[in-house]
């Protein structure tokens, strides 16, 4: 047996079998002989929750339904659901179905400005009007087919090139003989038997040359310089300038409309793009003022002036609208395009519709353009190249906002600016480069690429 120095014997000391933990460190409780504490659950909750929070985030938990809100913007977005060949299908059909309605509504809509132009001519056609929408309806129809079958790289291949045929051409409106002015708007050349607008191509140089551009100065655009260089200034510029010195400030609305939502869908900060759009409705309301025929029909809109008959084209399209009822008064029976309402086939077309077919009818147009819209954006959110998601997004923008402006001016929500409504409208040039712009969808509607979800995601109703 052990003992000590004195030679008594040493008590035995008992030891644990199992090891003792870990020395705390220095200057706590337990060097000081004091025993240690274990942390309370509140505490130990919140340094889990911390640690946690530094690892990363909880993941969603998949018993968790979303909100109405998320559901609706999946369900709009259709990203949550495998691709299939329906948004292709679907922008083909509605755009034909508007097409469709559109040759039939300029039939019926110019049919007595076409018996009136014939009257005693040995050579003539009632169907004038109808015959040449169906043939550039016809050769839009073919562009849209060819521009289908490109892929991206041959757009950018064409985006330069496209540009400068736009400027050219707008450049051509300015030359004695070939130019023409209309209504007060010089936005007309005329070439032979050939009549267009230069300003409907130049819509889809735009479109086409924007996403090319930005694109690739797509990491850039938080810097002023870069957001206005070279796509505001001097490209966009131009082309609108060029619109804007033929008076034709409708149509420069719309160009400016397509400029923002490219530099939008390329991510441009929002504080750019309010500046952007503060300054083009600061222009828009100068040159307004400074036109004594926009002055007199914003004066007109307003109520505060109807003289010399500036009201009859708004007053008539309104009483066409009310006129039709739920149902309308038939195909072909309209009375407010004897000669009530100018050139009723042209801008306020959607308020013979409204007469003949009735606020049902005016509504399966709004749904036909909300179809095209939907089917747009299901298609433009799976693509991840930011020229097909820029180039997507601008023609939405520049097709659904003219049709709303269009429907806005009708409805008496706008002065009367003199935009066609897109697809119904008479004029070829506007339907032509309308379906070439839906050609260009189409043509990224092909393949949609498909998303791998995980298990969490919640997934379209």
């Amino acid at each position: 047996m052990a003992t000590t120095s004195s030679g008594k014997p040493r008590k035995p000391v008992l030891r644990s079998s199992r090891q003792t933990t870990q020395a705390a460190p220095v200057g706590s409780a337990s060097k000081a002989g004091k025993p240690e504490r274990s942390a309370p659950p509140s505490a130990r909750a919140a340094s889990e929750r911390k640690v946690s929070g530094r690892a990363g985030r909880k993941p969603a938990d998949p018993e968790k339904k979303p909100s109405l809100l998320e559901r609706g913007i999946i369900a709009l977005e259709g990203s949550r659901r495998n691709a299939t060949g329906s948004a292709y299908y679907t922008i083909l059909g509605a755009s034909l179905a508007l097409t469709a309605i559109g040759l039939m509504m300029v039939l019926s809509a110019s049919s007595v400005e076409s018996i009136a132009a014939s009257a005693g001519e040995s050579v003539g056609s009632t169907f004038g009007f109808f015959v040449k929408q169906a043939m550039f309806a016809a050769l839009g129809v073919a562009a849209m087919l060819g521009l289908s079958r490109l892929g991206p790289q041959a757009f950018r291949k064409l985006a330069w090139l496209g540009m400068v045929a736009a400027f050219f051409l707008l450049i051509l409106v300015f030359i004695p003989g070939i130019g023409e002015e209309v209504n007060g708007n010089r936005n007309w050349i005329k070439i032979g038997p050939i009549t267009g607008q230069p300003s409907e191509a130049a819509k889809l140089a735009m479109a086409i040359w924007f996403a090319s551009v930005l694109s690739v100065k797509q990491k850039l655009l938080t810097s002023w310089k870069h957001a206005l260089v070279p796509v505001v200034f001097p490209g966009g510029a131009i082309l609108i300038g060029l619109v804007l010195i033929g008076k034709d400030l409708g149509t420069v609305i719309i160009m400016g409309m397509i400029m923002i939502a490219a530099l939008f869908f390329a991510g441009t900060p929002l504080r750019f793009l309010a500046a952007m759009v503060a300054a083009g409705g600061a222009g828009a309301i100068l040159m307004s003022l400074a036109s004594g025929n926009r002055t007199s029909r914003i004066s007109a809109w307003l109520g505060q002036d109807c003289g010399a008959g500036l009201c009859d084209q708004a007053n008539a399209g309104m009483y066409a609208l009310a006129s039709g009822g739920w149902f309308g008064v038939g195909i072909g029976q309209s009375r407010q395009k004897w000669s009530w309402i100018p050139e009723a086939h042209n801008d306020f077309i959607f308020a013979i519709i409204g007469e003949e077919f009735g606020l049902l009818g005016t509504l399966l147009i709004v749904l036909l353009f909300g179809v095209l819209a939907v089917a747009t954006i299901r298609m433009t959110m799976r693509h991840t190249d930011p020229f097909i998601r820029i180039i997507c997004g601008s023609i939405l923008v520049w097709i659904i906002g003219q049709a709303f402006v269009n429907i806005a001016m009708v409805t008496g929500l706008l002065p009367v600016i003199g935009v066609p409504l897109p697809f119904i409208s008479y004029g070829g040039s506007s339907l032509t480069f309308t379906l070439a712009a839906v050609g260009v969808l189409l043509s990224f509607a092909r393949k949609i690429p498909e998303q791998k979800l995980s298990e969490s995601e919640p997934s379209a109703p």
